[in-house]
């Protein structure tokens, strides 16, 4: 009697009186006109009685049959007389006098519409030719509530497509346009803009353009209601996204400039916060000359409310000028961001190396004194601190240049491609040099020695000691007798490294060479500094005041030759400047006289010079891939009076947006979000740490493993150690992270991953429930041995949880780590893993031990995870002696895994196999089992898709 409707209560009462009153809104779950089959004492038929009550003087039996539409459709659907009777009372009903009939009515039409969809070679116009017209009738009702359900349907039938376009264009647009109109009603008006911006992104753009963008550039500019002006400055980027990139500059960037400048400051905000999507159908032109001052102007607005929403948009508006060419990244379709492949340049070298990895000359590798040597460069290894990063960057960008502009040279990669070619020392301003001089071991081939070994390439103090070539600088120094100061060592490497930043100025429009001048300027500041540290009072001031009048600013001749210093053993090689000016005499470069290079290259280091001093080390945060005002004002949002003064969480939205805008300036600019990220990441909010911790895998892919190990392992641990807040963003993602260290540096964090199962509140099982998937994916990373001696534990110290579902999990994790064993032939440790198993849980005390042993081991055999021998004579008496187990819910699981897993593998099918005798008995023993459900499993093969195993093994 429970399942009976309410309705059916009452069947003695006349129907004529039947009145539905006792019915509430439980009548949408029923079917709701069932009442038109019930018999009575009038005697009418089904469609009599639906015709009598939809036209009822109670309101309330009119609502219920609107509510009712669908199914009384889908009741009369197979005749289709019938059918348009029915429809013939709806266009009656749809004129009902009472609001709230019309308003079901309308909220039973998309529903309808798609059941006519469905059904259309029955009724193929019966949508277009009874429905269509009261939608569009309903825009135009007086009652506000049936026009605001009529918009809605109509988004609802736009948006899966069962308007046709002769509708919209015929019926849907012109009844806008007129409510839309300047003599239009205020109320319909506004009504009229927000269904037109919202309908924008589902017609085609043809009919967005001529119909429809004329009227919203008009209401863009409506001085009556600031309303309009609102919704259509909030919609502008859906706008300006439907009409395409012509249109939208053309016609609506200009309204944008005005609803950006316009008195209300909520339209100043409503811009603010839809600017990235304007500046995604810009062209990148308008998009650096036109939109990005006009974003600082809304950043500095005199409103807190609008700076606040500018900066919220700040991190966004800057991603829109990300360029995938530069970047070298992609987003894939499912969301991930991948590494593209790099385009082969026709002018390049074919040989070009990576531009993550630091090229250097084999030899020359091979020889570097660990002992002495300040950092050790290789692809593999992590870098440490400031100058040891701007080091390597500064060898790889200058060998990457110098490739470049070469088509000749081309080195096998077991060849030293880190020096000049022959063909590219005019360009680069390199000389001849001594061809005699050449590096033990090397091929004739190769550059000179001069250009292997020279002070531009090591600039940084203490210099490496070069053993194999004390000979070679032996006799550099008996060539050089008469010497030269110790200063004149880095006064030659800053003029060389002048000459490479005079030859990237015809090429300064390239965002990869503007990235290389800011490395070498970094470079020169550093060699000033170090000419300063080795010289007297005297010599420093003659170093500085010779740097200063050597700027490339000027036409100067410069030498390519370098003395050469080994700091680690006093040796010292200084040449005389004679000797300088002689070899150098067939090298000559010239600043360009353009004026575009001149506001590029030359007006950057001007400026690197005023505002970065000699003495200065810090980087520079200058670049060219977006306007260095937005970089500024982005860079100044870890302020804290920022956060008094605009936002208390502007430090939050920095975080938040450092990975796309760090995409968007590319991995070569990332000593511009160094200092940035530093701060954020030791920022006293947790919120503002988490978000970084959340994010820190894909900063990596960005920037690649050099720079991960030098600047984000730091970080990384620092965030392994905080708050569980903290902690649970880097654990999501561990995985991600750990696959793009080295091998060297992953290894180092099997100790620190027993970490993640202490938590700060015992109570947080989902935190260790991460740690369990995370750790079912990291074995892939590690060998069999590292996951026997570290993982194993961690897993069975999860197998022990106080919570099922972790529990559940970590059983999982330990299939997989036996998986690990037995895929990579370490048969010995999986048999003491077995051991450990069974030892752990098949003879544990506790019944949801011995039950996670079946568990397990239904799960090995589904997975194919050991060799079907070795299952059989280590795990599967074990298994088969649990049918004696007294609790019931261990032999329900062991029932299943033989029943549905074990029995169904083609070894345990084969005439004659030995073992399925043993499982047949158990079977048998099982079906007779005094427990009903244990029986029910071990006689019947369920279907998964029927039942829930996992609430039945949580029993």
């Amino acid at each position: 009697m429970a399942g009976i409707p309410l309705y059916f209560v009452d069947l003695q009462d006349d129907l004529d009186d039947f009145g539905f009153e006792d019915y509430g809104p439980d009548c949408d779950s029923m079917r709701i006109t069932a009442f038109l089959d019930i018999p009575g004492q009038d005697n009418l038929t089904p469609l009599a009685r639906l015709e009598k009550y939809a036209f009822s003087d109670n309101v309330f039996n009119r609502q219920i049959i609107a509510r009712g539409l669908l199914d009384v459709f889908r009741d009369f659907s197979n005749n289709e007389e019938d059918f348009l009777t029915v429809m013939e009372i709806v266009v009656r009903l749809s004129e009902d006098a009472e609001p709230t009939v019309r308003t079901e009515l309308m909220e039973q039409i998309p529903p309808i519409a798609i059941f006519l969809q469905e059904s259309r070679p029955k009724f193929p116009t019966a949508f277009f030719e009874y429905l269509m017209p009261i939608v569009v009738r309903y825009l135009t009702d007086v009652n506000n509530q049936v026009r605001k359900a009529g918009q809605e349907a109509l988004l609802i039938l736009l948006e899966q497509d069962l308007v046709a376009q002769s509708d919209i264009e015929n019926k849907v647009c012109p009844i806008l346009l007129d409510l839309s109109a300047p003599d239009s009603d205020d109320e319909y008006k506004v009504e009229a803009v927000n269904i037109i911006c919202k309908m924008a992104s589902m017609l085609s753009r043809t009919t967005v353009e001529h119909m429809l963008l004329p009227r919203f550039c008009e209401l863009c500019s409506d001085g009556k209601l600031f309303q309009v002006r609102k919704i259509c400055a909030a919609n502008f980027g859906d706008i300006c996204n439907a009409v395409g990139q012509e249109a939208t500059e053309r016609l609506l960037i200009p309204k944008f400039f005005e609803l950006c400048s316009d008195s209300v400051w909520g339209m100043r905000k409503a811009c603010a916060e839809c600017f990235m999507a304007v500046s995604y159908t810009t062209s990148p032109e308008v998009r650096r000359s036109k939109l990005s001052p006009l974003f600082i102007s809304l950043i500095s607005d005199t409103c807190r409310w609008v700076r606040q929403a500018a900066f919220q948009s700040l991190g966004p508006f800057i991603s829109t000028f990300a360029n995938p060419s530069s970047a070298g990244l992609y987003i894939r379709e499912d969301g991930t961001l991948s590494i593209r492949p790099p385009a082969q340049d026709v002018n390049s070298n074919p040989c070009q190396p990576s531009n993550n990895i630091t090229v250097m000359s084999s030899s020359a590798n091979a020889a570097l004194s660990s002992s002495e040597q300040p950092m050790e460069i290789k692809p593999e290894s992590s870098t440490e601190g400031t100058s040891a990063e701007v080091h390597t960057k500064l060898s790889e960008d200058l060998n990457k240049n110098s490739l470049e502009q070469s088509s000749d040279c081309c080195a096998s990669p077991g060849e030293d491609v880190s020096g000049l070619c022959q063909g590219d020392k005019a360009a680069a301003g390199g000389s001849e040099g001594t061809k005699e001089s050449s590096v033990p071991g090397l091929g004739s081939g190769l550059p000179p020695a001069e250009d292997v070994f020279n002070t531009f390439l090591y600039w940084r103090p203490p210099l490496p000691d070069i053993s194999q070539d004390l000979e070679l600088l032996q006799f550099k120094a008996d060539k050089h007798s008469d010497g030269c100061s110790g200063p004149c060592n880095n006064c030659v490497a800053s003029n060389e490294i002048k000459k490479v930043l005079e030859s990237l100025q015809e090429h300064i429009d390239d965002p990869d060479v503007q990235a290389q001048v800011q490395v070498l300027s970094a470079a020169l500041r550093a060699a000033q500094f170090d000419s300063v540290g080795d010289c007297d009072t005297k010599k420093m001031e003659e170093s500085g005041d010779h740097l200063q009048n050597k700027m490339i600013l000027d036409e100067t001749v410069v030498s390519d030759a370098a003395c050469k210093q080994v700091q680690g053993d006093t040796l010292s090689s200084p040449a005389s400047q004679g000797d300088i000016s002689d070899q150098s005499s067939t090298s000559v470069l010239k600043s360009t006289d353009s004026e575009e290079q001149h506001r590029g290259t030359s007006v950057f280091l001007r400026k690197e010079q005023e505002n970065n001093p000699p003495f200065e080390d810090d980087k520079s945060k200058l670049q060219d891939i977006i306007p260095q005002p937005l970089l500024d004002q982005y860079l100044s949002m870890t302020d804290p009076a920022r956060a008094q003064t605009v936002d208390t969480e502007i430090a939050k939205h920095c975080a938040y947006s450092l990975p796309g805008v760090a995409l968007t300036l590319g991995r070569q600019n990332w000593h511009c979000l160094k200092d940035t990220y530093e701060t954020l990441a030791s920022d006293v909010q947790w919120k503002v740490r988490r978000t970084l911790a959340f994010s820190i895998h894909e900063l990596a892919v960005i920037l690649g493993d050099q720079l991960t190990a030098a600047d984000l392992v730091p970080i990384f641990n620092g965030f392994l150690k905080d708050l569980d807040e903290v902690r649970i963003g880097v654990l999501k993602h561990l995985y991600d992270f750990l696959k793009l260290l080295h091998a060297d540096k992953r290894r180092e964090y099997l100790y620190q991953l027993q970490e993640f199962v202490v938590t700060d509140n015992s109570r947080n099982w989902r935190f260790r429930y991460e740690l369990a998937e995370q750790l079912i994916l990291i074995l892939e990373l590690y060998n069999p041995n590292d996951v026997y001696d570290y993982l194993r534990h961690i897993a069975l110290t999860l197998c022990s949880d106080k919570v099922s579902e972790v529990r559940w999990i970590s059983f999982k994790l330990v299939v997989a780590i036996l998986q690990k064993f037995y895929a990579n032939s370490a048969n010995a440790l999986g048999l003491n893993f077995i051991n450990e198993l069974v030892v752990r849980f098949r003879h544990c005390s506790k019944w949801v031990g011995r039950q996670a042993f079946a568990f397990i081991c239904q799960a090995v055999v589904e997975e194919e995870c050991m060799p079907v021998d070795q299952f059989v004579e280590h795990l599967l008496p074990s298994l088969l002696s649990l049918a004696s187990d007294p609790v019931p819910n261990v032999r329900v699981l062991l029932a299943k895994a033989l029943r549905q897993t074990l029995l169904e593998k083609a070894y345990f099918k084969s005439v004659g196999n030995p073992h399925l005798e043993a499982a047949e008995e158990t079977i048998l023993a099982l079906q007779s089992d005094r427990d009903q459900d244990v029986s029910f499993f071990a006689t019947i093969k369920l279907k998964q898709d029927n039942v829930d195993n996992i609430t039945i093994e949580k029993q």
